[in-house]
């Protein structure tokens, strides 16, 4: 039966009714959302590791970007961003931070093994996973150094994984890595395509999908009436963020001290840095000076060891900078020690906060005198990040996201689990499962739904065609 151009048209538009009232929530279920904050722990490849600090390489490794180690043998890269489609499971996160391995030191100083890894991204679409990052290296044998951005590094055995369904945090625990070409080309020859590389862990927050909100005339907020430049002289914020020394941390809460650190007074705990916040004090734009103090304070304590830093200022002069504290020590404090001092090149304002990130310091007299002789004047200790505010509109930069856990934990609420993440205490594959099962539900529901009506429309349609047509008796 054929219908005519009017009926297809009102068939189609009632059909489309349907749909328009059934499917919104459906639609807006698959909407993407942020993944914004989280942290990547990948080791990369112990042996490797074994290999460039061992007795044949004689090297070592060095953090770059605020990564920080967890586990002994773990690199920790930080602040996650980026998307997640619950509908599909399409992933993709990218973290910051990078790692640097040199190796086999020349008699000109420079290293014949020189390879750093930074900015590793996982994406994950279609049920596959892969690990990118950027690769900087010095080839083996005939020393050319190439550099490349995101280079698909290893893929990921997602076996038993369904990133379906998830809600916030979402995590991954020793997710199986192989190596790739173009991974083993950018590892500058060390390793084959195939070689299989330490697992990786993740654990993400994901933004749940805003509300549409509409705007009004209303009249402005308090916190938007605040306009205009701090005096001259001042500023309106500041903080400044240091990790004191990794290997001393790593001292502090290994097997010898078997320590600790607490952090009071607003102190802010980022896993390999503290932040120093509520800055207040005097800074010049023009001379790039600064006069600050700092709040908050941190306390080391383990087997012979109990030393607590607080009260941390920062001055800038001449692009140097000295952080001091008091330094408590044995029950007795000396206050306002020269620590450490740094590079602060370039520390004018732009777009209303002046920043200086990780810029190298080294331990001052005052400050190995702090540590007990424990570091000599001259070392190198973790860089300062500095940023100071001079303008109402001006955000300080957010801590790194690298937390303080040793170990990567499985939440109740994780949406994504492999083989050695069997302890969430919820089953993710089930809770997909169910989704999925509902969503099938509704989708039969919407299908026998609008065929009813489809059908009642057809046949409403050729009664009044034969009401029309039949000829009279």
């Amino acid at each position: 039966m054929l219908l005519s151009r009017p009926a297809r048209a009102f068939t189609v538009l009632l059909f489309a009714a349907i749909l328009g009232s059934l499917l919104p929530a459906t639609a807006a279920q698959a909407a993407d959302r942020a993944v914004q904050g989280g942290r990547l722990d990948w080791g990369i490849k112990s042996s490797f590791q074994s290999y460039v600090t061992g007795p044949i390489a004689q090297g070592n490794w060095k953090l770059t970007g605020g990564a920080a180690t967890v586990g002994g043998s773990q690199f920790r890269f930080h602040s996650a961003q980026g998307s997640y489609d619950p509908a599909s499971g399409a992933f993709t996160a990218g973290f910051t931070g990078g790692v640097r391995f040199l190796g086999h030191r020349k008699s000109d100083g420079t290293h014949e093994l020189d390879l750093t890894i930074g900015r590793p991204r996982v994406r994950i679409e279609g049920g596959r996973g892969t690990l990118h990052a950027d690769m900087a290296s010095k080839a083996k044998g005939s020393g050319q150094v190439t550099s490349s951005s995101q280079v698909p590094l290893a893929s990921l055995d997602l076996s038993g994984i369904d990133m379906r369904g998830g809600g916030s945090p979402i995590s991954l625990t020793n997710v199986p890595a192989t190596l790739t070409s173009q991974g083993a080309r950018a590892f500058a020859g060390y390793y084959t395509a195939g070689t299989p590389l330490d697992p990786i862990s993740l654990t993400v927050d994901v933004k749940a999908a805003a509300e549409p909100t509409a705007t009004t005339s209303a009249e402005p907020s308090a916190t938007a009436s605040v306009t205009g430049s701090a005096a001259p002289g001042g500023f309106r914020d500041g903080a400044v963020d240091w990790g004191v020394r990794r290997t001393f941390r790593e001292y502090v809460t290994g097997s010898i001290a078997q320590g600790r650190w607490t952090l009071s007074a607003g102190a802010q705990d980022g896993g390999a840095l503290f932040r120093f916040p509520s800055g207040k004090g005097t800074y010049d734009p023009k001379e790039q000076t600064l006069d600050a103090d700092f709040a908050g304070s941190v306390r080391f304590t383990g087997t012979h060891i109990d030393l607590a830093l607080g009260k941390v200022s920062v001055t800038v002069t001449g692009g140097r900078g000295t952080l001091s504290a008091d330094v408590t020590s044995a029950g007795r404090t000396e206050k306002a020690v020269p620590l450490i001092t740094f590079t602060a090149r370039d520390f004018a304002p732009k777009n209303g906060l002046a920043v200086l990130t990780e810029a190298p310091a080294t331990l001052t007299e005052g400050g190995a005198k702090a540590f007990g002789g424990m570091y000599k004047a001259g070392t190198e200790m973790d860089p300062v990040s500095l940023a100071v505010a001079v303008d109402a509109k001006a955000q300080l930069p957010a801590l790194p996201d690298l937390g303080s856990d040793t170990k990567p934990s499985a939440p109740a609420s994780a949406s994504a689990s492999g083989p050695a993440a069997a302890s969430a205490s919820a089953d993710p594959a089930k809770a997909a499962a169910s989704k999925d099962s509902s969503a099938t539900t509704t989708a039969t529901y919407i299908a026998l739904g609008a065929g009813a009506l489809l059908a009642a429309a057809i046949a409403v349609y050729v009664v009044r065609r034969r009401r029309t047509t039949t000829p009279a008796a």
